[in-house]
């Protein structure tokens, strides 16, 4: 009798609600088995998991704070236990505080939302690559960095300290992904723009998609599962010759 091969594992950060709960529930509808990682809503991240549970899959949700390197290796521990593989990292939590113009900012804030933006996606990949990297005897893998427009944009008068750590996020896709290339390991990073998610009301403004939408030549925001249909693109192997590439999912803004 022959065992049923092992469902591809991925580690979605950040992922229990907007973009990466709707990234969660679809890669378990792809086939996939998902850890997600949440920091501090508990019952959101559990009834994703329910859902991936839902559909088959395996779930495992792990409290871990991305910024923090002993969290990060507890994290990546429990999927070892869980799962003993790890095929795709999503690169997804990031924070938001209140829009204000940069002479109004904390500096706790700037370090905080680089820590988690900037740092955390760097300490995940490090983890992964570590897993991944035919050079430590890996099977390769998949590595997808979450920006956002403001990379490209800026926000000014709103974040600009998130645009500069998502411009971060851009820079270090490049350089990772060219490290890796021969690894056995992909890199890619996507550009969400205006998504309807509750990322909004932490900056002050829940109702911003629609106050901006008529500059979106689409004239729409976009849905969490239009973003997290690109992602899982990206992460497959209909996308095998790409890295180091960046995704724009914006309605064309």
């Amino acid at each position: 009798m022959t065992t049923a091969p092992q469902a591809p594992v991925m580690l979605i950060t950040g992922g229990s609600r907007g973009i990466g709960a709707a990234t969660a529930r679809l890669a378990a509808a792809r086939g996939y088995d998902v850890a997600i990682s949440y920091l501090s809503n508990e019952a959101a991240a559990f009834a994703v998991a329910a859902d991936i549970e839902a559909a088959g899959r395996r779930a495992l949700p792990v409290r871990a704070d991305s910024a923090d390197p002993e969290q990060v290796a507890a994290l990546f521990a429990a999927i070892d236990r869980a799962f003993g593989r790890i095929d795709v990292l999503v690169n997804n939590a990031s924070i938001l505080a209140r829009q204000s113009r940069l002479e109004d900012l904390g500096f706790e804030r700037m370090q905080r939302v680089f820590a988690v933006n900037a740092i955390g996606p760097i300490l995940c990949a490090q983890q992964a690559a570590r897993r991944m990297s035919y050079r430590h005897k890996g099977p390769g893998g998949v590595v997808i960095n979450i920006s956002s427009a403001s990379a490209r944009l800026g926000s000014p008068n709103e974040y600009v300290d998130y645009a500069a750590s998502k411009g971060a996020v851009e820079t270090f896709t490049t350089g990772f992904a060219k490290e890796v290339a021969r690894d056995g390991i992909r890199v890619c990073c996507i550009r969400p723009g205006h998504i309807y998610t509750e990322m909004h009301a932490s900056g002050g403004e829940p109702g911003r998609v629609d106050r901006v939408k008529d500059s979106i030549p689409m004239g729409r925001g976009g849905q969490p599962e239009e973003v997290a249909r690109a992602i899982l693109w990206l992460a497959g192997a209909e996308a095998s010759f790409i890295t180091g590439t960046f995704l724009d999912v914006t309605g064309g803004k």
